[in-house]
């Protein structure tokens, strides 16, 4: 069994071997990633989160229409490797209904919860969600894939999880490959030998599926340990194929969670281009908690305390949001239903009230959000003359904010792109907004929209 501090996507990989060589290599393989292009950033301005606050956000794994994938995933892994998986997959419900997406939307939504929500695009090769699903109505999957559009998908980035999530798919025939051994999962052997324009053709493949029936994506969530030691080929993969079939200007992928002391913030790779019209990069958004809420196979309950205890002051929550970083929450959609009794579900609902009830500074944000404001972060070029702070942006994002010391009493003044634009001054750093500064001495925030381009800020 993987060590909490290991990563941990899905504990059905912790008795394939592959999934035991990448937890080992994990931190190493992450940090030798190439990060591509940097500008240059005066020491006098720092950049720091949205607004100075924490972003927040919560990734569920293994979420598509209808289809359970634990009930129909089960089988196909215990084909693969026959002395595992033991489960009484029959016993499993074979949906998770809308009804439940609904509540769960619903209730997200009441209390500004935004994340990531995977669409497996051929449900563990049940149906194909832009043709029709045996078992299901049309009618039902074309109701379902509305509520998506309509409820999920303004809060939620929507990723395809690859393809099936189980049988690896031959993407010119559209047939899962007759081989039934591990290799042939996605979550495993097959992907790690794969050269970047496989993997574009297959990330493509299913992108294009969810492409088809409305879903906007900018990301990819790797099922499993898909990619786990190809790591730069994935990358490389998840930036074209993106870009190819969405135009998506800030591709991004979620592949590692981890729970010890390594950092979690994003990761900005394959950065260029970034003094021309077409700058590119890819950001590795990355997950701060175990699968904590009730497991990928609806067997397993969850832990409240995990994430926050009741006093407020334990838990692996605050252990992140002490430093600043983002403090993405990671679970499995089955163990959030746990089979209709709804444990994860609760116990999640118990951990957003104990954070809002600890802190004032949190911002929700969708993964797409984050990777934009990292990739604002770290690419835009900072200069410093006298009074003058000239930001050139390759990519624009929201609320940005930057820290500024050693400034004159007077109010600063902000022009963006060639416009003039007004600053308001706040009384506190937690009211800082877009369009404000606030003054603590001789040091100063102020948070803008900070748009693709030149802009100058006066201080």
């Amino acid at each position: 069994m993987y060590p909490q501090n290991q990563i941990n996507r899905r504990n059905f990989l912790k008795t394939a071997a592959v999934a035991g060589a990448a937890s080992a290599l994990n931190s190493t393989l992450v940090k030798a990633q190439p990060k591509g292009l940097r500008p240059s950033q005066t020491g006098g301005v720092t950049v720091l989160n949205p607004q100075n606050r924490v972003p927040v956000s919560m990734i569920i794994d293994d979420s598509t229409c209808l289809v359970n994938m634990a009930h129909f995933g089960i089988p196909h892994f215990a084909t693969a490797w026959p002395d595992r998986y033991k489960q009484d997959w029959k016993s499993l419900p074979r949906e998770i209904p809308d009804s439940f997406v609904r509540k769960f939307g619903l209730w997200c939504k009441e209390h500004g919860v935004k994340g990531k929500y995977s669409i497996v695009p051929y449900p563990a090769c049940v149906g194909w969600l832009d043709r029709c699903l045996p078992g299901w109505s049309q009618q039902e999957l074309d109701g379902s894939l509305k509520l998506v559009r309509e409820l999920m998908m303004p809060d939620w980035d929507i990723h395809p999880e690859m393809i099936s999530h189980t049988w690896v798919i031959n993407t010119k025939t559209g047939r899962p490959y007759p081989e039934r051994t591990g290799y042939y999962i996605e979550n495993a052997g097959w992907s790690q030998d794969k050269s970047a324009d496989q993997l574009a053709d297959y990330m493509a493949y299913a992108l294009r599926i969810l492409k088809n029936v409305g879903l906007d994506c900018e990301g990819i969530t790797t099922p499993g340990g898909f990619g786990n030691r190809n790591r730069e080929n994935l990358a490389k993969a998840t930036l074209e194929s993106c870009r190819d079939v969405f135009n998506a200007e800030i591709p991004h992928y979620f592949r590692d969670l981890f729970t010890d002391e390594r950092s979690v913030a994003p990761l900005v790779q394959y950065a260029s281009g970034l003094d021309g019209d077409n700058p590119k990069c890819v950001v590795s958004i990355i997950g701060c908690t175990g699968d904590w809420l009730g497991g990928w196979d609806g067997l397993v309950r969850g832990s409240v305390d995990k994430h926050i205890t009741e006093d407020l002051k334990g838990g692996r929550l605050p252990e992140v949001i002490a430093r600043g970083e983002p403090t993405i929450i990671v679970c499995h959609w089955p163990g959030v239903y746990f089979n209709g009794e709804e444990v994860g579900f609760n116990i999640f609902k118990e951990v957003v009230k104990r954070l809002h009830a600890r802190y004032d500074n949190l911002l929700w944000m969708k993964n797409c959000e984050i990777a934009r404001y990292w990739a604002a972060k770290e690419l835009t070029k900072i200069d410093m003359q006298d009074r003058l702070v000239t930001f050139t942006a390759p990519f624009a994002t929201t609320r940005f904010t930057v820290r500024l010391a050693g400034v004159s009493q007077m109010p600063p003044k902000l022009t963006l792109a060639g416009n003039p634009s007004e600053l308001r001054r706040v009384n506190a750093p937690l009211q800082l907004q877009s369009g404000t500064w606030y003054r603590d001495g001789s040091e100063i925030m102020v948070c803008f929209d900070l748009p693709k381009g030149k802009s100058i800020l006066e201080v």
